[in-house]
């Protein structure tokens, strides 16, 4: 009951900066990411000081460094957790993805900067990962070891069909567009069949 109230006070629409990044940020994933443009970090400043998230959408058209682009409408927040400043004007982050979101409306600042109204998306209806898709959790499991757990969520929910599927919709070599869609899908189950048929064609399961 309190959890409901919880989500129903929650402010559903939100404005916050949005960084195009030739990649796909999935929930909970982790994302390194190296700033030394201004308008990032004094975007990177201010979500430090006010504790608050920037959104990470796929750069669909133009270039991450240098003029406005165009960018996918459904992204994730992305929350700082830890950084650094090796080098005067350069910052490392390590950030980590949060709750899904579409963009409702943007606008590009003097600076080059998109801000976005956004709505947040509800998260997936948890479900178990079913018996046949055992060969995925054991596929993930080695991929986790071979790769470095410092890469990954501190948190294994190996039980999780959403969180297996996008940890493995984040590592498999998948164009943007088909990780973006990963990212869209509403529903574990059909994100896990489709990694399902992609990993047998390659013959890793």
């Amino acid at each position: 009951m309190i959890e409901a109230l919880h989500r129903m006070l929650r402010p559903r629409t939100l404005h916050l900066p949005v960084f195009p990044l030739k990649a796909v940020l999935f929930p909970d994933g982790v994302l390194p990411l190296k700033i030394f443009e201004q308008r990032y970090i004094d975007m990177t400043k201010e979500c430090l000081r006010e504790e608050k998230p920037f959104g990470v959408c796929l750069l669909t058209s133009g270039e991450e460094v240098g003029a406005a682009a165009e960018f996918a409408d459904i992204g994730t927040l992305c929350t700082i957790t830890d950084w650094d400043m090796p080098q005067l004007g350069i910052l490392h982050l390590t950030t980590t993805g949060g709750q899904r979101f579409q963009v409702k409306s943007h606008v590009v600042a003097d600076n080059g900067l998109n801000t976005a109204e956004i709505s947040l998306l509800e998260p997936e209806p948890r479900h178990g990962v079913g018996a046949e898709y055992d060969s995925l959790v054991r596929l993930l499991e080695v991929l986790i070891e071979r790769i470095g757990e410092s890469h990954f969520p501190e948190e294994r929910r190996f039980d999780d069909a959403s969180w297996v599927s996008y940890r493995l919709a984040e590592i498999l070599p998948l164009k943007l567009s088909i990780k973006q869609t990963m990212l869209e899908i509403n529903d574990s189950s059909v994100r896990m069949k489709v990694l399902a048929q992609f990993l047998k064609q390659q013959g890793l399961v």
